[in-house]
């Protein structure tokens, strides 16, 4: 089966001659455990049940980084290790372990360099509900979002900070690579507007390149694409599109080495992004490139956005808030929440996380456990390495930019129905779902205030309590963390909310019980 596989693949099992990708994330999540808490990594391994009980697993991991400060660099160190151990490369029938990755035989990718067309000079704003917001009205909506608990208070200071400083905007200065480029929730648009030097990777898809390409033209910033020839330099962009391009999966050593070439300092995104297991595989690919080009160009940065729907340690501030929310109810959302968790066998609407775990540090803090289950444990596993490579590379002295971005009502996200519908429903517990053009603009800006800013936890020289720290600030959770109830036990009734709201008798009726 083995000389039919091209690029990184989960590994195949010797039992089977199949790939397993859980039998896979559980050893690389139980590889992580075992060296804060061997009995839950055996549990891992002995777990038939992993589609359903992942989720208590990723928590373990966080408990036990809270506990004590050396933890979640011993955690990230041996989940990386395993994972790179664990995952294949196959090139013309051969295989390598993906740590060998770079003894590949490796062709050549070319450059393709692109100059937008427009002299307007660097501007930032915030789309929202049909408004383009700038300054006071601006300033306003985030103090709204921080009031209203959507976003921490440290995301709002950094919004505060980049729009008190519109000449940190102009990028002519930085390289910027973003792996998936053509993400529907990355940055590519922004940084076209900033003068930024853009190094695009992405699939060879001629649409795709096609809106990378005029997304280009119509900025002021310069793209550098890859190739897989060399072409004249005045070849029309419409012949280009259907020529440019690399792909994560199958070229990962290529792309390394092109990035090697590169004289400049290098900004390293990781925003690709793929369904079901592709995502692990495409993350891997990520971490790969990232680890072999930090390694030999040692002023790399990493930028990675995580997603709310995970399993966070958060200030014990935060764990004060989202149990005044459950605390002080309304009369009529207690008795509805309390029939209805009843009759699902308290399934439904479970009292949110509010203990706190001790640190060595000397500082309590709590866990916010926002998985869905229907995501799935290669979405969380995907993550999770993400989150591993930040706190690693920062531990190491990397400047690491990793911010929660909001739930947003990308394509990715709304075709799945349930989803889509609890989005829709999500106001119902105070929790905002974000439109990309207004994700984008916020998490843009955020990548930027960590660059810029040299008080962000995102400079390794900045002095943090406790590692974790490093996803704590800067979150835009959409209101997740401080929710009353565990979320993915409100999600099935705010599914049921969003399915009605076109029924407005129904949506009058439940909007009353926030009141």
């Amino acid at each position: 089966m083995s000389s039919s596989l091209e690029g990184l693949q989960f590994p195949v099992q010797p039992d089977t001659q199949k790939p397993s990708t859980t039998r896979t994330g559980k050893e690389i999540i139980a590889e992580a455990l075992s060296i804060v808490d061997n009995q839950s990594a055996q549990q891992v391994l002995k777990e038939k049940k992993w589609r359903k009980n992942y989720p208590k697993y990723f928590k373990a991991l966080v408990e036990h980084g809270i506990r004590n400060c050396s933890n979640p660099i011993s955690i990230a160190r041996q989940g990386l290790h395993k994972a790179q151990h664990s995952f294949e490369f196959y090139r013309n029938g051969q295989r390598y372990l993906l740590k060998e990755m770079m003894d590949v035989p490796l062709a050549q990718l070319h450059t393709v360099q692109l100059k937008g067309e427009s002299l307007i000079e660097p501007e930032w704003y915030i789309p929202y509900h049909g408004q383009n917001l700038k300054g006071e009205a601006l300033l306003a909506q985030v103090q709204k979002w921080e009031d209203d608990g959507i976003i921490e208070p440290s995301h709002a200071d950094a919004l505060r900070l980049a729009n008190a400083h519109p000449e940190w905007f102009d990028l002519s200065d930085r390289t910027m690579v973003l792996f998936g480029a053509g993400s529907e929730a990355g940055p590519l648009t922004w940084l076209s507007k900033w003068k930024a030097n853009i190094v695009a990777v992405d699939l060879p898809n001629t649409k795709v390149w096609q809106k990378i390409l005029n997304t280009i033209q119509n900025g002021n910033a310069t793209l550098y694409a890859p190739s897989q020839t060399s072409l004249p330099d005045q070849t029309p962009t419409r012949e280009l599109s259907a020529k440019l391009g690399a792909n994560l999966l199958t070229q990962t050593p290529e792309i390394a080495q092109w990035l090697l070439q590169s004289e400049h300092q290098l900004d390293l995104a990781a925003i690709a992004y793929l369904d079901g297991e592709k995502h692990v595989r495409v993350a891997m690919a990520m971490d790969s490139i990232m680890k072999v080009v930090s390694e030999q160009k040692a002023d790399t940065s990493l930028m990675f956005m995580c997603t709310p729907t995970d399993v966070y340690a958060v200030p014990k501030e935060v764990v004060e808030s989202s149990a005044d929310k459950f605390r002080y109810r309304s009369q009529i959302q207690k008795l509805l929440t309390k029939g209805m968790a009843t009759a699902s066998l308290q399934h439904f609407f479970q009292k949110n996380l509010h203990d706190l775990i001790k640190s060595d540090n000397g500082q309590a803090y709590g866990i916010a456990d926002c998985l869905v289950i229907e995501q799935g444990p290669n979405y969380a596993l995907a993550k999770r390495i993400q989150q591993w490579r930040a706190t690693l590379a920062r531990h190491e002295g990397q400047r690491v930019s990793i911010n929660i971005a909001p739930s947003t009502t990308t394509h990715s996200v709304t075709k799945n129905p349930l989803l889509k519908a609890a989005f829709n429903g999500a106001s119902l517990f105070d929790v905002e779902a974000f439109k990309p053009e207004t994700t984008n603009a916020i998490m843009a800006a955020l990548w930027i205030h960590d660059l810029r800013n040299p008080d962000s936890v995102a400079n390794p020289e900045t002095v943090m309590n406790h590692p974790l720290e490093l996803m704590m600030q800067g979150a835009n959770h959409g209101g997740l963390w401080r929710v009353a109830y565990l979320a993915r036990t409100a999600l099935p009734f705010a599914a049921i909310y969003g399915f009605a709201t076109d029924k407005l008798p129904l949506k009058k009726a439940l909007a009353k019980l926030k009141s």
